[in-house]
């Protein structure tokens, strides 16, 4: 016999348009946010990025059983929030736009107006390439940005491979990150070089380094160590090489850069040094550094300064003033930097904190400096 559920939702009026329910811009760019839930006794919009920043903003039910809240005009960017229903936190179900995590629990709204938007431009490629890792022994899943097919390329191409953050997925530096709308934008306005990214996953997933099996105390000391190794090792032995099958790329440390935020930073901070013959521009952003999870093959390195000097064409370090999670980390680095005389750009972004308004913007202006040869 079927099994039939004792209680279904409300649905809303079918004889209104969707958009009385569902969370909307405005024309003058306010947000208005909307969430249909009658029977809910308490619903607060969560907004802002940061445990810092977070702020819950009461809504109101309507007779239709709609709770509504409207933002002050917001300045174009894309915004993050999510819903307290009675105590239950829950992205938003009138919304296709979530944030990419591996649990996801927020949503996502952009604000147009900025970089981040889909603009009237000649646009890239992107492709989703699924392949066999010989490292890690397993399906895995890249994806690559290619310039738009009409740019005039007559040479092979460099790459940056770009690491996402804890807890998100390759999606967030595409969806969140908006590389493709950010690489459209800058290579129609001149400001780049012509070049392909390359996203991979930063969790290698292997049996003995799956994040969520680690309590968070426990991170630092032993999962970023064992999966760093594991994504280095994917992506020297799978990615690159692949790379250098399927695309016109080059093949040179001049024609590589390597960068990553937040845990991603660690990875492009660990494969980057670790690796000084295959990448000559190096970033972290808000990244957990070797200050708090060592590796001997970074700190031999860091050991000798001229070598690094020599080798690496830039190497960038950004963090938020307010960042209350790797603040520490990338204080310590820039510290032990000076310290050996290591050549390196440093930029603090004031006021903010581990958030995506720190990291879109270091990614606009490291992409500005890389490959200008």
């Amino acid at each position: 016999m079927p099994i039939i559920a004792s209680e279904l939702p409300f649905e809303p009026d079918s004889s209104k348009s969707v958009n009385n329910f569902i969370t909307n811009v405005n024309k003058d760019r306010s947000i208005t946010f909307r969430l249909f839930a009658p029977t809910a006794k308490s619903v607060t919009v969560i907004t802002g990025a940061t445990p810092e920043s977070l702020v819950a903003n009461k809504m109101t039910k309507d007779s239709s059983g709609t709770w509504s809240w409207t933002s002050n005009v917001m300045a174009p960017n894309l915004y993050e929030y999510y819903f307290n229903i009675d105590g239950f936190r829950s992205i938003d179900t009138g919304s296709r736009f979530q944030k990419p995590q591996r649990q996801v629990n927020t949503s996502l709204i952009l604000v147009p107006g900025s970089l981040l938007d889909d603009n009237a431009v000649a646009h890239g490629d992107l492709k989703a390439i699924t392949y066999h890792s010989k490292a890690l022994k397993s399906e895995r899943k890249i994806y690559v940005w290619t310039p738009p097919e009409d740019t005039n390329i007559t040479k092979k191409l460099p790459v940056l491979y770009f690491y996402h953050g804890f807890g998100d997925t390759g999606l967030s530096a595409i969806e969140q990150g908006r590389i493709p709308q950010i690489m459209d934008n800058l290579l129609a306005e001149g400001k780049i070089k012509p070049m392909i990214i390359v996203i991979p996953d930063t969790e290698t997933d292997t049996p003995e380094a799956i994040p969520e099996n680690f309590p968070p105390k426990d991170r630092r000391k032993e999962f970023f160590p064992l999966n760093a190794k594991l994504a280095n090792d994917e992506l020297i032995t799978d990615i690159i090489p692949m790379m250098s099958q399927r695309y016109n790329v080059r093949d040179d440390a001049n024609g590589r850069a390597i960068a990553g935020l937040s845990q991603g930073g660690y990875q492009a901070l660990y494969s980057g040094i670790n690796n000084l013959d295959l990448f000559a521009w190096v970033a972290t952003f808000s990244g957990v550094s070797t200050a708090t999870v060592p590796n001997k093959g970074v700190q031999t390195k860091l050991d000798t300064p001229n070598d690094i000097n020599n080798r690496l064409r830039n190497f960038t370090v950004t963090v938020g003033s307010s960042d209350s999670i790797t603040g520490e980390d990338v204080s310590l680095l820039k510290s032990e930097l000076q310290t050996k005389g290591i050549h390196f750009d440093y930029i603090e972004y004031p006021g903010l904190g581990h958030e995506m308004d720190v990291w879109r913007p270091s990614y606009i202006e490291f992409v500005q400096k890389i490959f200008n040869e």
